[in-house]
C-alpha cells in the first residue's frame, strides 16, 4: 500500500487508500504523543497511577500485536480513548478489584456514562495542550507556572524557589504574555475545563 508522506501531528501518515495498520515509527510517536493523556485519563476512573500505567500499556501492546487498523489520527485517538476506557471499567469490575478496594453502584453508574467519558477526555487533551505551551516557556517561568496550577499562591512559590515576590509576579507577567498567543485558539476549551473540574 502506497502512502503520501505527508505526516500529521501524530506521526500517522495520511493517504486515501483507506485503513491500515500503523508503522513502527507511527507506533512509537502515537505511543509518545498519546501516553501520559491517556495515562491520567484511565486514572480518572481507577485512582491509581501504576494501575492506569499499566492498562495504557496493554491496550497500546493489543493495538501493535493485532496490528489494528486506523484510517487517520482522529480514528488512533478515537480508539485508544475507548480501549482506554472499557479496559479501566473492566479493571473495576474485576473480582481483584472488588476484592480489593470499594465503588459504590452510584459512582460505577456515573463513569460509565458518555458524559464523563467526552467531559475526561476534554480534560486530558486541554491538559496536554497546557503543558506543551507551558513547555515552551523559559525554565523559570515554566516552573513558576507549573506551580501556580497546582495551586501554590505567589507567597508559597517565593518560599519554595527561595526568591522574591516581586520576582514570581514579574515571572507569571512574561508567562501570560507567551502563553496567551500560544493558548488563544483554545481559550474556550480550557474554560469549559476549569468550569466542569469546580
Amino acid at each position: 500500500m502506497k502512502r503520501n508522506e505527508n505526516l500529521n501531528f501524530l506521526g500517522f501518515k495520511k493517504g486515501n487508500m483507506g485503513v491500515q495498520s500503523l508503522t513502527l515509527k507511527e507506533y512509537k510517536s502515537v505511543f509518545n504523543t498519546l501516553y501520559p493523556s491517556l495515562c491520567l485519563f484511565s486514572n480518572k476512573y481507577i485512582e491509581n497511577l501504576e494501575v492506569s500505567k499499566d492498562i495504557v500499556q496493554e491496550v497500546f501492546i493489543k493495538i501493535w500485536e493485532d496490528k489494528t487498523e486506523f484510517q487517520d489520527d482522529a480514528t488512533i485517538k478515537s480508539y485508544l480513548y475507548t480501549a482506554v476506557k472499557n479496559r479501566s471499567l473492566d479493571y473495576l469490575k474485576s473480582r481483584h478489584y472488588k476484592i480489593t478496594e470499594s465503588i459504590g453502584k452510584t459512582d460505577f453508574a456515573q463513569i460509565e456514562t458518555d458524559p464523563f467519558f467526552l467531559r475526561e477526555v476534554v480534560i486530558s487533551e486541554t491538559s496536554q495542550l497546557i503543558e506543551k505551551a507551558v513547555n515552551t516557556l523559559p525554565a523559570k517561568c515554566a516552573q513558576i507556572i507549573k506551580l501556580s496550577i497546582k495551586g501554590l499562591s505567589n507567597t508559597e512559590i517565593s518560599e519554595e524557589l527561595g526568591v522574591s515576590l516581586n520576582t514570581i509576579k514579574t515571572q507569571k507577567k512574561i508567562a501570560y504574555k507567551r502563553l496567551k498567543p500560544l493558548l488563544k485558539d483554545c481559550f474556550f476549551i480550557i474554560a469549559f475545563v476549569f468550569e466542569i473540574r469546580n
